[in-house]
């Protein structure tokens, strides 16, 4: 090649790849602009239907990442790189990728087990992983928390697919449990009563099953009534913590008093 043909060859090179170059830029910024009205739509489409929570937005960044490849492979391919080149290279880069990343790629098969086994839903608050809080959102590899103080946890899922997973509002009722304790001199049947007076007219309160007034232990300063009472599961705190506090009341206006152990230290002389 000699000088004077140099730049008849750059300006081939220019006008046949220059253009393709341009093409693809322009297919780029048109298909993420695509893709993003395709975004919108799922999501004014998904406000429209029943669809579960979890599942929305897992099918939406899964499908955004999805549509993103492509539009990557495809602008390669306006530009002039061989696609199937392109699309070996990565394929043996996922391969290394998911090597490198077994525990990402663990998440995300957790996370396609929580969606379809639905051990939990948006909403229901539960135990996992030592941690307990409303579940705010399932995503590809994580599902978030939100913690009663509005602290946010976010978990991994694949460790949240494998192990145990308490719900506690997945079913429409629970048991509220208490124990009060009585001195030994007082009147455990006069005890017994005012407490099942209290459960009859809290209307909170299921009457079945049935609520259970049981004595349940002799301890050594006390008589200890296990009281079992069912509730909706949305009023299981509210009803915590006020038959505690309509116990004590009831107790102090019948005179029945609650054992308390006083501890005398006496000095020694020397």
């Amino acid at each position: 090649m000699t000088l004077e043909e140099i730049p008849d060859v750059l300006t081939d090179y220019a006008t046949t790849y220059g253009i393709k170059l341009v093409t693809a830029i322009v297919v780029f910024y048109i298909g993420l602009k695509f893709i993003n009205l395709i975004g919108g739509v799922l999501v004014r489409w998904f406000g429209k239907t029943n669809f579960d929570l979890a599942l929305k937005g897992f099918i939406q960044s899964l499908s955004g990442m999805m549509m993103k490849v492509i539009l990557i492979i495809t602008c390669a391919g306006i530009a002039g790189f061989p696609t199937t080149s392109l699309v070996a290279m990565l394929g043996a880069a996922g391969l290394a990728i998911g090597l490198a990343l077994s525990g990402t790629l663990q998440n995300f098969a957790g996370g396609i087990l929580l969606l379809i086994l639905k051990p939990f839903k948006i909403g229901d608050f539960i135990e996992a992983e030592g941690h307990s809080g409303t579940v705010t959102s399932i995503q590809i590899f994580n599902t978030i928390l939100n913690t009663p103080d509005n602290k946010r946890i976010i978990l991994p899922n694949g460790p949240v697919a494998n192990n145990a997973i308490v719900n506690f509002t997945a079913e429409d009722k629970r048991r509220v449990d208490f124990v009060f304790g009585i001195g030994y001199d007082e009147d455990v049947d006069k005890a017994r009563s005012i407490i099942l007076g209290l459960i009859t007219a809290d209307e909170r309160i299921h009457k079945v099953p049935e609520p259970a007034i049981l004595l349940s232990a002799l301890s050594d300063h006390a008589v200890n009534l296990t009281v079992r009472i069912w509730t909706d599961t949305s009023l299981y705190w509210d009803v915590n913590f006020s038959f505690n506090e309509k116990v004590k009341a009831a107790f102090d206006a019948a005179g029945i008093t609650f054992p308390q152990r006083n501890i005398i230290l006496h000095q020694v002389g020397k």
